[in-house]
């Protein structure tokens, strides 16, 4: 274990030769479940003795590593710093010892994917379709997306994984590198383009940002909120828009414009899976917009975990099919 890689948060040197690393695997149980009880469970020890650890491990590092909060174990800035070092130190070691055997064939498990439904739309087939032919005794459960930030759904062991488009939170995840207890991979990349429907008075020209600016406007918005990524490019014009409705669904957002002069503006690769494709017209916006980069989102403490690699494993192979 690279103890001198841990973070400048400790204040004083630990002596590693008379550290017992139990103490080390108790962290990493705290840290996981968030709970004495739940980790004293997954130890198989007393609640008691597990805060005898956590007291003997403060005492070693010299600094706090856990406060009592409304909501179980909150741990402090060292032990955010210590547990991604832990984590891999304490996953290696097992992986040497005790290689874990995942058979998806076998073992019955249910993983939880938090993602929109138009992502949703896009991989759900295709997952569903390899565990069928595997014959894999996996469940999945998709949970709704209602923020660009899944770090709460991850943090709290809600979900397995979150997919979707959440640039700040993996652009902090990038910031932090390794002392991030988050981890992404990218899956594939689509742009923004406007949407109409086929009829639309606007779907026989080129949109000119006057125009675009004049229409009336549909918003996908998880949080509710009438402001998103196109009124940000808008503002740093000068220009604004009016939104005249939100929704939180990208199939929503597709039956409302195929039956309105709404325009909405979403990821060209989800436009097929609003399921109105054929009645729906594709514009360039008269703006430029970034890219739109779909990245998986998973915690640490699933790193390493076989039944979760090989969810992300088959989470990949779907996005490369899909983009043929």
């Amino acid at each position: 274990m690279r103890m001198a890689d841990i973070h400048e948060t400790q204040v004083m040197p630990l002596n590693f030769r008379t550290l017992d690393l139990n103490l080390l695997r108790v962290l990493d149980a705290v840290m996981s479940e968030g709970s004495l009880t739940r980790a004293a469970a997954a130890l198989a020890m007393t609640q008691p003795a597990v805060s005898h650890a956590l007291k003997r491990l403060h005492d070693a590092v010299g600094e706090e590593l856990f406060v009592r909060s409304a909501h179980g174990m909150k741990p402090t800035p060292m032990a955010e710093a210590l547990w991604p070092q832990v984590r891999e130190a304490l996953g290696a070691l097992r992986q040497a010892l005790a290689p874990e055997d995942f058979n998806p064939q076998r073992d019955a498990v249910q993983l939880r994917i938090a993602m929109a439904d138009a992502t949703a739309a896009v991989l759900a087939p295709g997952l569903v379709a390899r565990i069928e032919q595997s014959a894999a005794q996996v469940n999945l459960r998709v949970l709704p997306l209602t923020t660009r930030d899944p770090r709460r759904l991850l943090d709290s062991g809600e979900a397995d994984l979150a997919v979707g488009f959440f640039p700040e939170t993996v652009a902090e995840v990038v910031a932090r590198g390794q002392d991030s207890l988050l981890r992404h991979a990218r899956l594939y990349e689509t742009r923004y383009v406007c949407v109409m429907r086929a009829g639309h008075p606007l779907a026989a020209a080129p949109l000119t940002l006057d125009s675009y600016c004049q229409a009336h406007h549909l918003l996908v918005s998880f949080s509710g909120r009438a402001f998103g990524y196109v009124d940000l490019a808008l503002q740093g014009l000068g220009r604004q828009r009016r939104v005249v409705l939100t929704v939180n669904q990208f199939f929503t957002a597709g039956r409302v414009v195929a039956q309105s002069d709404l325009l909405t503006v979403l990821p060209e690769g989800f436009v097929p899976a609003t399921g109105y494709g054929p009645q729906l017209r594709i514009s360039e916006l008269p703006f430029a917009m970034g890219p739109v980069t779909v990245e998986m989102l998973w915690h640490l403490r699933h790193d390493s975990t076989p039944a979760h690699r090989w969810l992300r494993e088959q989470v990949r192979a779907v996005a490369a099919d899909n983009r043929g």
